[in-house]
C-alpha cells in the first residue's frame, strides 16, 4: 500500500532542509514574515523519522512476517548507492579542489558510523548522519515487526510507545536545561542531537500512526483540507513562538502525526494536487535531493564563481536548486531505480 499525496511532502522537507543550509540570507526567504520558518527548518528531519515509521507500517503491516534478509538487502538498495554517490563527488572535490579531506571522517561516513561515534555526526557529508539513524530503523523494525507488531493487538502498543516517547521528551529537555549542556556543537549537544537511539522515540510514534491507520482508518476518507491547513498553521506558530520546548528531537510528533494521518485519509484538493504526476515524481527524488546537497552545493557554487558570479548571490542559489533538482532526478531514474529493481529479481531467485 502507498499514499501517493504523501510523497510529495518529502519533496517539501526536503527542500525547506536545503534552504536551511544555503537559502537563509537570500529573499524570499529572509523575508522576516517567513524567516522564522526556514531558521527552524531542520526539524525536517524529525518530519522523515516520523514518516518512515509511519510508512513502514503502511507498507508491511498486513504481512504476517517480513523476511529479515530480504528486508535489510532492499532497504540497503534503495538508500546505499547515492548515499555513496554523494561521498564520492564530494571526495573529488575535496580532495582534488580543495586538497583538504577528512579521512576519518569519510572512512566513518563510508561504513555509516558518524553518528554513533562523538563529536563526528557532522564529519564529510554533513546531512548523512540522518541516514544512520534511519538504518538503525531498518535493523530493528524486522525484529519489532516479527516479535511484538504482528503479536499484539495494537491496542496494547499505545501505553509503551507513548510512555516510551514522553520519557525521551522529558530526558532530552532536562539534559538540555542541565547544567551539563555547555551549548552547540559539544559533546552533549552532539549526543542529544545525532546519537542514533535519541531518535528511536520519532519512528516508534510513527509505527503507533501506522498502527492505528491500517486497522481503524484504512477505508476511511474524506475532505481534511481545513484540518491539514490548521495543522500547518500550529505548526508555523509554534515555530515563531517562544514557547521555552525544543522540538528537534520528537516533539513535533503532536503536529506531525496528526498532519500525515489526515493526509492519508484526504480526498479533497490536498490530494489531488499532490497527485500530479509531476508533484509525485518530485517527492520520489527527495532522498537525492537530502543526501546530494551539499557536494552538488559545493561544484555548483566553484563552477559559477569560476563562470564570474559573485560568491553567495542568489543567482547562484536558485542555479544550485535546479541543479540538485535535476542531479536527483537523473540519480533516481539511473541509480536508485535500477539498482532496487535488480535486488528484487535477486530475491524473486
Amino acid at each position: 500500500m502507498r499514499i501517493e499525496q504523501l510523497t510529495f511532502t518529502r519533496f517539501l522537507a526536503a527542500m525547506s532542509i536545503v534552504v536551511f543550509h544555503y537559502g537563509l540570507d537570500l529573499a524570499p526567504f529572509n523575508k522576516e514574515s517567513i524567516s522564522y520558518l526556514f531558521e527552524q527548518a531542520n526539524v525536517g528531519v524529525s518530519y522523515f523519522f516520523i514518516l518512515s515509521g509511519f510508512v513502514m507500517i503502511i507498507a508491511y503491516g498486513r504481512k504476517e512476517k517480513i523476511n529479515t534478509p530480504q528486508y535489510l538487502q532492499n532497504r540497503f538498495a534503495r538508500i546505499y548507492p547515492v548515499y555513496f554517490l554523494a561521498i564520492l563527488i564530494l571526495f573529488v572535490f575535496k580532495a582534488f579542489i580543495q586538497n583538504d579531506v577528512d579521512y576519518s571522517g569519510m572512512v566513518l561516513n563510508v561504513f555509516m558510523l558518524q553518528s554513533w561515534i562523538p563529536m563526528k555526526a557532522l564529519s564529510f557529508n554533513v546531512p548523512a548522519w540522518s541516514l544512520v539513524v534511519e538504518f538503525l530503523f531498518y535493523f530493528l523494525f524486522p525484529l519489532l515487526f516479527n516479535r511484538v507488531y504482528s503479536k499484539r493487538n495494537y491496542l496494547n502498543l499505545v501505553v509503551p510507545i507513548v510512555s516510551f516517547w514522553l520519557i525521551s521528551q522529558f530526558a532530552f529537555h532536562w539534559a538540555l536545561r542541565s547544567s551539563y549542556y555547555e551549548g552547540p556543537m559539544t559533546a552533549l549537544h552532539n549526543f542529544l542531537y545525532y546519537f542514533p537511539f535519541m531518535h528511536l522515540n520519532e519512528f516508534l510514534i510513527g509505527n503507533l500512526a501506522g498502527l492505528f491507520m491500517i486497522h481503524r482508518w484504512k477505508d476511511k476518507k474524506w475532505n481534511t483540507d481545513l484540518l491539514i491547513l490548521a495543522l500547518f498553521i500550529i505548526t508555523a506558530l509554534l515555530l515563531k513562538y517562544d514557547t521555552g520546548l525544543n522540538f528537534h528531537n520528537g516533539l513535533f510528533a503532536l503536529t506531525f502525526v496528526p498532519l500525515i494521518v489526515l493526509i492519508s485519509m484526504n480526498n479533497g484538493w490536498f490530494t489531488k494536487l499532490s497527485n500530479i504526476k509531476q508533484l509525485v515524481f518530485l517527492g520520489e527524488i527527495s532522498y537525492g535531493i537530502y543526501i546530494l546537497q551539499r557536494p552538488i552545493h559545493f561544484w555548483t557554487q566553484r563552477t559559477l564563481t569560476y563562470l564570474g558570479l559573485e560568491h553567495g548571490s542568489p543567482e547562484i542559489f536558485y542555479i544550485y536548486l535546479l541543479v540538485l533538482i535535476a542531479a536527483s532526478a537523473i540519480s533516481y531514474q539511473f541509480i536508485e531505480t535500477p539498482l532496487r529493481q535488480k535486488i528484487k529479481k535477486w530475491n524473486a531467485n
